[in-house]
C-alpha cells in the first residue's frame, strides 16, 4: 500500500499543478459565466481544469473511478475513486477574489485516503494522506503543519463560506455555534479548511456540500491533527448524503460544536 500511496500522491500533485495552471490562465481575465441547473456559476476554467485532470487519471490509473463536479461520474463503483472539484469557490473566482482552489481527493472503499487543497492564486497548497503529516507548501517552501489546541468555543475562530448556505432547519443550529464562538468569519471557501489545518482557525461549519466539496478536506485536516465529520459526529464517506460538514482543529472543541449542532 505504501508504494501505491506514493504513486497516487505523485499523480495528485501533478493534477493540482494542472488545475492551478488552468485556473490562473483565466483568473481576472474576460470570460463568460454560465449558470448551472442549481443557479451556481460555472466557467470554461472549471470545465477545462476538470477535463485535463480526468484525462491524466485515465491515462495512469484506467481502472480507477472518477467523480467530478463538472463532468459527472465514471466507474464510481470502483474500489479507488478520484473526487475532483476543479474550482471550489467559483463565485470568488469570477469576482476576482483569490481564495478559490482546486480540491483533489482519492477515496479507497468509500473513504478519502489523500487530499489536496490547491490555492494557486495564493501560492499555497495543503497535501494530506493517511499515515502522513499534512504538508503546507507556499512560494517560500513546504513544511508539515499542525492544528492548534482550542478546547473552548468562547476562544474559537469559526469560518463559514456564507450564512446563506443553510436551510431553514439548519440555520438555527449553526447560529447556536456562531453565537458561542469568539470570532465568526465568513467567505473562506476551501481556504478556510487550510487555515484550520495550519492552526490559524479552529472550526469550519458548512451545509449543502457535495462529495467533491469535502472529500479532499478530510485527509488534510485529519493529517494535521484535526477532525472532520458530519453534524452528528458521523464519519464522512461516499455514501454521505446530508452535505453537513464540521471540521475542527481540536477533538474536544469538535465534540462541543457537534453537541450544539445537534441541539
Amino acid at each position: 500500500m505504501a508504494d501505491d500511496l506514493a504513486a497516487y500522491l505523485a499523480l495528485a500533485e501533478r493534477l493540482a499543478d494542472a488545475a492551478g495552471a488552468t485556473a490562473m490562465r483565466y483568473f481576472r481575465t474576460p470570460f463568460s459565466v454560465d449558470d448551472k441547473a442549481d443557479a451556481s456559476p460555472v466557467t470554461i476554467a472549471d470545465r477545462e481544469a476538470e477535463a485535463t485532470m480526468r484525462a491524466m487519471i485515465e491515462a495512469e490509473f484506467p481502472a480507477h473511478g472518477i467523480i467530478g463536479e463538472e463532468h459527472g461520474r465514471h466507474n464510481a463503483g470502483a474500489s479507488h475513486v478520484w473526487v475532483l472539484d476543479p474550482i471550489d469557490g467559483t463565485k470568488s473566482f469570477v469576482t476576482g477574489r483569490p481564495i478559490f482552489g482546486a480540491l483533489i481527493s482519492l477515496c479507497r472503499d468509500g473513504r478519502p485516503i489523500l487530499g489536496i487543497i490547491e490555492c494557486a492564486a495564493m501560492g499555497e497548497r495543503w497535501t494530506g494522506a493517511v499515515g502522513q503529516p499534512t504538508r503546507h507548501r507556499t512560494r517560500s517552501g513546504a513544511a508539515a503543519v499542525r492544528t492548534r489546541a482550542c478546547t473552548g468555543l468562547d476562544q474559537a475562530a469559526l469560518y463559514c463560506t456564507s450564512p446563506h448556505m443553510f436551510g431553514d432547519a439548519e440555520f438555527p443550529r449553526f447560529e447556536r455555534v456562531r453565537r458561542a464562538v469568539k470570532l465568526p468569519m465568513y467567505g473562506g471557501d476551501c481556504y478556510a479548511y487550510g487555515l484550520v489545518a495550519s492552526g490559524y482557525a479552529d472550526l469550519v461549519i458548512e451545509a449543502g456540500l457535495k462529495v467533491y466539496d469535502w472529500a479532499a478536506i478530510v485527509p488534510v485536516v485529519e493529517g494535521a491533527g484535526g477532525k472532520v465529520t458530519d453534524w452528528t459526529g458521523g464519519v464522512l464517506d461516499l455514501t454521505t448524503a446530508t452535505g453537513r460538514v464540521v471540521a475542527s482543529g481540536d477533538a474536544r472543541l469538535h465534540n462541543r460544536a457537534v453537541a450544539l449542532l445537534a441541539g
